[in-house]
């Protein structure tokens, strides 16, 4: 952040629509048709006719063709509306049927515009699915289709269409029996400490038994010849839902799961010849009491080789055991209708305006000025109008708890201002807006104004600020300077004032109309952005966002229960994920969640996690003596009100697998006072998968060293697996903070960002103050979209920060050996205070290739305290007290 700065105020895909006549004509003759198909299905002669279970159960989708053909027409009964999708392949429709089913029939009640080669699969946790039926010729109409196997959600999955359209159902029925225990995909390990055999062992040091032992560090391998198998003994018949293979580098390329119920007659209920080794984590449906792995073709030129072999089973509890399981704490369970948040989280409804307001009153009146205590707040909204006024401070989040901001509409303001610091936002930090619809109050004035006066670490995310004439600042009103900050996934149906902010990020909203521009103002997918002309005014248009997920995030669904919505990876997106439309995603209930709340220790939360539990973490601040180690795709961990995580004795906070789909979002990684060598680790090193199907994301993650107490990290956040989104974040090493809390040698951290993984992209990234470079990118098909960059203020002297013979170290470095890279929309700034006469080079440093891009960047010397002398390698400059403002276009 920039605590000087000579800030001034500046001026302010095409979709295609299907005739209405054509439409009509199909869905009328359509209708006649399936109408007299719909009479003649004729159900399977069975012992008990199957139930209809999928009927105003939550349902979502890929996409839709518009607002009036959402994806719960199609399961809410009547023949007469439908769901319809985007006029593209693949898409999907899901859904939830509660808990686990065993699955008979599925009926699709197709509208003229048909699928041809669809699938349709189940799963327990919406993230793995099994194919129960598959065709290449479907013919549309009504098809009945017998299907075998268990899951709680049941989807549609699109390949080929029959016409240029999308996909269209009235109804999609899916018929079958609720599993007897009435529950999911349990979440305690039932192969620990149980009795397992193998068909050979590498050496008495390996037994079959060191993979059931909930040990990581301990291991089964086998002789180098395959086939080679591993049996574990359950001690009953158990409904069998999911395998977590937790491989050592000797992996098996080809295996079977296989269930017996007697040792001796075996069931396969998993099979490939494409096994990737690491964490695979296998939902699965199966019978047995005997489960065991057989693997007949492997990786390397040894045998097979298993940290652990864990089984998982439908609901219960572990049966009886000879022997106590090991490192195996039990995981407290959720109820998603009444959840535990505890003491830092206040819900609110309609009916509770009054205590809503005193809440809010209260949590600002100890947070407005609270810039580095330890306090940690969430004030969530139950759907429907609610009159009051969020002025929010330090360390709190207000958010709706809608499907829709638009079902949780703020009578009022939400808003954030500086008054406290005589109007200057440049250290209005770590608070956030979400989820929500805002109607100003109209106090007869003509327009009505909202004030957002922010910086760093503060999102303004899903968010509908209503009224044509009514506007948005994001600066104190004519009192102060502001210095950066995120709007994504928001609708403004005014205009936004930027005034002196120095530099903003606005990604996939829709805006009235925009005014203003200082140094780096970036807009990407959103419509109504200003017109692209850098570098006076400054603005970066870029049309489209290329490829993203948007933040996971809490809501009540019709029944009451909690649940989180987890958008789906989407490319070349313009406008909101929401506003008339229903967002591509799933949806997974509270009770697959582990709620972290203060007082749970590292080892309670890596037990949730080992467990398969995603993790729901409750405003606090939580010390980890250990890891948090994230080994099961797909994996959730959402924090509510900045909850903080501090690494103590030196460990890493969290420690990612190299596996598909984790989401990390609204957590503060604040250093700990032993120096960590990485604060979180994304893939551990030499990781190689290809995760371009389901890459891991980050949204709203920020670090901190120094500030609110000593901090130290070698490299605050190390990405090693390939394809990481990145989604606003911001990675800082304090320049102020409480008293002996910051300084050179007092809480140092080397780089802020280090990127060994391909295929990566980062939208709307900070990075600030790092005493060598603030970003190292070694890894090629790197994309960053917006950066906003401070020097370390505090060299001593040019000795200090010397990078060689170079003087200091850029803000952004791409590694001599990348080929490719691009980067767009750049500002670095330099306020050398402690020695103004401290010299930067250069700000970004980048190998000269074709590959290579960078696109309007801009380097300043803030209040001419120091120098930056170049821009991009040796481009452009310097930047001093002369000429504080440098801009280059186009580089290297």
């Amino acid at each position: 952040m920039s605590r000087y700065t000579s800030a001034h105020a500046g001026p302010a895909p095409e979709g295609r629509r299907r005739s209405a006549l054509r439409r009509w004509l199909l869905g009328g003759a359509a209708t006649l048709m399936l109408s007299t198909a719909v009479a003649a299905i004729a159900l399977p002669n069975a012992s008990a006719a199957p139930t209809l279970l999928s009927q105003g159960k939550p349902t979502t989708a890929s996409s839709s063709e518009n607002a009036g053909t959402p994806a719960t027409a199609a399961t809410d009964g009547n023949t007469g509306t439908r769901w319809a999708s985007a006029f593209s392949d693949p898409q999907w429709i899901q859904v939830d049927l509660g808990a686990p089913a065993a699955l008979s029939q599925v009926v699709l009640n197709w509208e003229a515009a048909s699928g041809k080669a669809f699938q349709i699969q189940i799963s327990n946790d919406a993230a793995t699915w099994t194919s129960v039926y598959t065709t290449a010729t479907g013919a549309g109409g009504t098809q009945t289709l017998n299907v075998t196997g268990t899951g709680r959600y049941v989807r549609l999955y699109g390949t080929v269409r029959n016409t240029a359209y999308g996909y269209s159902l009235w109804e999609f029925q899916v018929f079958g029996e609720l599993s007897p225990t009435g529950q999911t995909c349990g979440p305690t390990n039932r192969a620990i400490a149980r009795p397992a055999t193998a068909s050979s062992t590498e050496n008495a040091g390996t037994p079959a038994s060191a993979a059931v032992d909930g040990n990581t560090g301990t291991r089964w391998s086998s002789a180098v010849v395959v086939p080679q198998s591993l049996t574990v003994d359950l001690g009953s018949v158990l409904p069998i839902c999911r395998v977590i293979l937790r491989w050592e580098a000797a992996y098996a390329t080809a295996f079977q799961i296989q269930t017996s119920t007697d040792n001796a007659a075996y069931t396969s209920i998993y099979s490939t010849t494409t096994g990737t080794g690491g964490v695979q984590t296998l939902d699965v449906t199966g019978n047995g009491r005997y489960v065991r792995i057989n693997a007949t073709a492997k990786a390397t030129q040894w045998g097979v080789s298993l940290w652990e072999f864990e089984v998982y089973a439908l609901g219960g509890s572990n049966p009886p055991s000879s022997s106590p399981p090991v490192s195996n704490q039990p995981v407290e369970p959720t109820d998603p209708k009444n959840p535990n948040f505890g003491p830092n989280v206040s819900v609110y409804d309609p009916s509770q305006q009054a205590a809503a307001q005193a809440r809010l009153n209260q949590i600002f009146a100890g947070q407005e000025t609270n810039q580095f205590g330890t306090e940690r707040y969430a004030v969530l909204f139950k759907p429907g109008n609610h009159t009051i006024d969020a002025n929010i401070g330090f360390y709190t989040q207000v958010a709706g708890l809608g499907f829709s901001p638009d079902d949780v509409n703020i009578n009022g303001h939400v808003r954030a201002e500086a008054t406290w610091f005589g109007g200057n936002a440049t250290q209005n930090f770590w608070r956030g807006a979400e989820n929500l619809s805002v109607t100003l109050p109209n106090t007869g004035n003509g327009v009505q104004v909202e004030r957002w006066a922010v910086s760093q670490a503060v999102q303004y995310r899903r968010m509908h600020l209503r009224g044509a004439n009514n506007e948005i600042q994001l600066w104190n009103g004519g009192d102060g300077w502001s210095s950066g900050g995120l709007m994504a996934d928001t609708k403004v149906d005014g205009r936004v004032v930027s005034g002196s902010q120095q530099q903003w990020y606005t990604r996939n909203s829709e805006l009235g109309s925009w005014a203003g521009s200082v140094w780096n103002m970036v807009f990407q997918g959103v419509t109504g952005a200003p017109p692209p002309n850098f570098p006076n005014p400054s603005h970066t248009v870029i049309n489209q966002t290329p490829l993203q997920r948007e933040k996971p995030f809490l809501y009540i669904d019709g029944t009451g229960t909690y649940r989180v919505f987890v958008p789906a990876l989407q490319t070349n997106t313009t406008g909101t994920s929401w506003f008339g439309k229903t967002p591509a995603g799933s949806s997974i209930s509270l009770d697959q969640f582990f709620i972290v709340r203060p007082g749970h220790t590292a080892a309670q939360i890596n037990a949730a996690l080992a467990a398969g539990r995603h993790l729901l973490v409750t405003p606090g601040v939580y010390h980890l003596n250990q890891a948090l180690q994230v080994n099961n795709p797909n994996t959730i961990i959402l924090g509510l009100g900045l909850a903080t995580f501090v690494p103590d004795g030196g460990v890493t906070a969290i420690k990612v697998a190299d596996v598909d789909g984790v989401k990390l979002a609204g957590i503060l990684i604040d250093a700990g006072t032993v120096n960590s060598p990485t604060l979180v680790e994304l893939g551990p090193a030499g990781s190689s998968a290809s995760h371009a199907a389901n890459p891991t994301s980050l949204h709203d993650v920020y670090f901190r060293i120094g500030g609110a107490h000593v901090g130290n990290a070698t490299v605050s956040l190390q990405v090693n697996s390939n394809n990481v989104i990145g989604d606003h974040m911001w990675v800082w090493r304090a320049d102020h903070g409480n008293a002996g809390t910051y300084g050179w040698t007092v809480s140092k951290g080397q780089n802020g960002m280090v990127v060994n993984g391909n295929d990566v992209t980062m939208y709307g990234l900070f990075v600030e103050h790092y005493q060598q470079y603030q970003v190292i990118w070694n890894g090629n098909g790197g994309r960053t979209y917006f950066f906003q960059n401070e020097m370390p203020y505090d060299p001593p002297n040019q000795a200090a920060w010397m990078n060689g013979s170079t003087r200091g170290w850029a803000a952004y470095k791409v590694a001599d050996s990348v080929n490719t890279h691009q980067a767009w929309g750049l500002g670095s700034y330099c306020y050398f205070n402690v020695n103004p006469a401290v010299v930067g080079e250069r700000s970004f440093e980048v190998p000269v290739k074709s590959g290579i891009q960078f696109r309007n960047m801009v380097s300043v010397s803030l209040g001419g305290v120091g120098t930056i002398n170049h821009v991009i390698n040796n481009t452009a400059g310097p930047a001093n007290t002369a000429n504080q403002i440098i801009y280059v276009t186009a580089g290297p």
